[in-house]
C-alpha cells in the first residue's frame, strides 16, 4: 500500500476504498469517528421512529385518512418516510442525511409544539431533540477543526520537505567525500 501521508485527500485516487486508514486527515479521524459513531446511533433510533409511524399507518383498523385528521395523517405519512430516509443518511454519515435530520428533527420540535400529545413525551422530546442537535454540531465543528489543522500541518511539512531534501543531498554528498578521504588515508 503506497504512503498516501504526502497528499490531501483530493489527491489521493483510492481513498474512497481505503480501509482502516485515516490517511491525510491522522488525528482528526478521532473526532470524525466519534462524529460517525454518534450518527450511526442516531440512525438506529431515526430508523425506529420510522417503523413506529408505519405501524401506525398500517395497523390502523380504517384508512389512516379516514380516521386522523387531515393534517394528523399527513404529519404520518410525512415522519414515516423521512425518517427512514434521515435514518439511511445518517448510517451511511452523509452531509445529506445530517442535514435532513436537522430538518425532521426540526419539523418534530414544530409539531410538538404546535400538537401536544402527537409524540409521546412532549416537552422531553424536545429538550431531547435540542440536546441531540447540539451535540451534533460540536461533534461536526471539533472534527472540521482537526481536520483542518491536521492538513494546514501536513501543508507546512510539505513545503518545508524540499529543504530538508537539500540538505540531507548535501550531507549525504559529504558523508560520500569523507568515506572517500578517510578510506584512501587508511590506504
Amino acid at each position: 500500500m503506497t504512503d498516501n501521508s504526502l497528499y490531501d485527500d483530493a489527491d489521493d485516487p483510492h481513498r474512497p476504498i481505503r480501509l482502516g486508514d485515516a490517511g491525510a486527515a491522522g488525528a482528526a479521524a478521532r473526532w470524525g469517528n466519534m462524529l460517525t459513531l454518534f450518527m450511526r446511533i442516531m440512525a438506529l433510533f431515526w430508523l425506529l421512529q420510522g417503523v413506529m409511524q408505519w405501524v401506525i399507518v398500517l395497523t390502523a383498523s380504517k384508512p389512516i385518512f379516514d380516521e386522523a385528521p387531515t393534517n394528523a395523517a399527513i404529519a404520518v405519512v410525512f415522519f414515516a418516510v423521512l425518517d427512514l430516509v434521515a435514518g439511511v443518511g445518517l448510517w451511511l454519515a452523509t452531509p445529506w442525511g445530517g442535514v435532513l435530520w436537522l430538518l425532521i428533527a426540526g419539523a418534530q420540535i414544530f409539531v410538538t409544539l404546535s400538537v401536544p400529545g402527537f409524540f409521546a413525551g412532549g416537552y422531553w422530546l424536545i429538550a431531547l431533540d435540542l440536546a441531540l442537535i447540539g451535540l451534533y454540531f460540536f461533534l461536526t465543528y471539533e472534527a472540521g477543526r482537526d481536520y483542518e489543522a491536521q492538513r494546514l500541518r501536513e501543508k507546512r511539512r510539505r513545503r518545508r520537505a524540499p529543504e530538508f531534501e537539500a540538505v540531507d543531498g548535501v550531507l549525504g554528498r559529504l558523508q560520500r567525500h569523507a568515506r572517500a578521504l578517510f578510506g584512501r588515508l587508511g590506504d
